[in-house]
């Protein structure tokens, strides 16, 4: 079996991963901020666990369409304690950070990611992650969180998001970051209409083949699953397996769902009929 070093781990890499989200936020857009106290957090977590996660993605700011900013001790105080309560989980622990601070605090609480909504371009990102072996997710945002969703316009949305990622792929390296560490994400929901969303979730493999680097999907529960349904986001998760589906289909290697269980159970039907057939847990 292949595998990929991440952090302080080998991931498989001969199948599609599955990143389940814990969000410690007290407004976050799909769970209302059920998770935000650390007893509900690590119940959470461990039922991820019992489920068959691959790597938990912890996030202490909401970055929904509109979301003001967290202050960083406000954010720091929401993540440390979770995150030293999981570094010896058994699980690759990821942070969902774009502050340097947090990045340099959570890499000495053990994780084994930084997943960066932009893209490490935040002055001392790119030192704050150099000398340590996290696996670094770079994803495209068009603006920021307030103001992603007013408006957002491309020419050609899939070249422009390469060309971007290409930007942050050559920076990353020449500030002395190995490639073999970086993966890319291109940002659905993150300046985009439902339309650039597809057009986006088609091209994975393009990005995948043109970039080099490993792509990494979240669209569970987003708009562009609501678009396509009409479900508001309590009732998404048919629709978001459907996407999680498609994009593993398109070149995925990651993707980052708030269903664990029900996204573990469908890729293992998915990979037994691609014949990556395994047994039950």
């Amino acid at each position: 079996m292949s595998h990929i070093p991440f952090g302080r781990y080998q991931v498989p890499g001969n199948r599609a991963l599955v990143m389940g989200i814990l969000n410690v936020t007290p407004d976050s857009f799909s769970d209302g901020g059920r998770f935000a106290s650390l007893d509900f957090s690590l119940s959470h977590a461990e039922q991820m666990i019992r489920d068959g996660v691959d790597i938990i993605d912890v996030g202490g700011e909401s970055t929904r369409p509109g979301a003001p900013s967290v202050p960083l001790e406000e954010e720091l105080r929401r993540v440390l304690p979770v995150l030293y309560a999981l570094r010896e989980c058994g699980t690759p622990i990821s942070v969902d950070t774009y502050k340097p601070e947090v990045m340099r605090e959570a890499v000495l609480a053990g994780v084994d990611m930084i997943n960066d909504i932009n893209a490490f371009r935040a002055p001392g990102a790119i030192d704050a992650v150099r000398d340590t072996d996290c696996a670094l997710c770079i994803m495209h945002m068009l603006d920021k969180p307030a103001t992603m969703q007013d408006k957002p316009a491309y020419a050609d949305v899939v070249g422009e998001v390469i060309a971007f990622l290409r930007e942050r792929i050559d920076a990353l390296t020449a500030g002395g970051i190995d490639r073999r560490r970086l993966w890319i994400d291109p940002g659905f929901g993150f300046g985009k209409t439902t339309e650039h969303n597809y057009a986006l979730l088609k091209a994975g493999r393009r990005m995948v083949l043109e970039l080099g680097v490993p792509l990494l999907a979240g669209l569970s529960r987003k708009s562009m699953i609501g678009a396509v349904t009409g479900k508001p986001v309590e009732q998404r998760l048919a629709g978001s397996l459907g996407g999680a589906l498609a994009a593993v289909a398109h070149g995925a290697g990651i993707v980052r769902v708030h269903d664990v269980a029900e996204t573990v159970d469908a890729l293992k039907v998915w990979h037994a009929a691609n014949g990556q057939l395994s047994e039950p847990n």
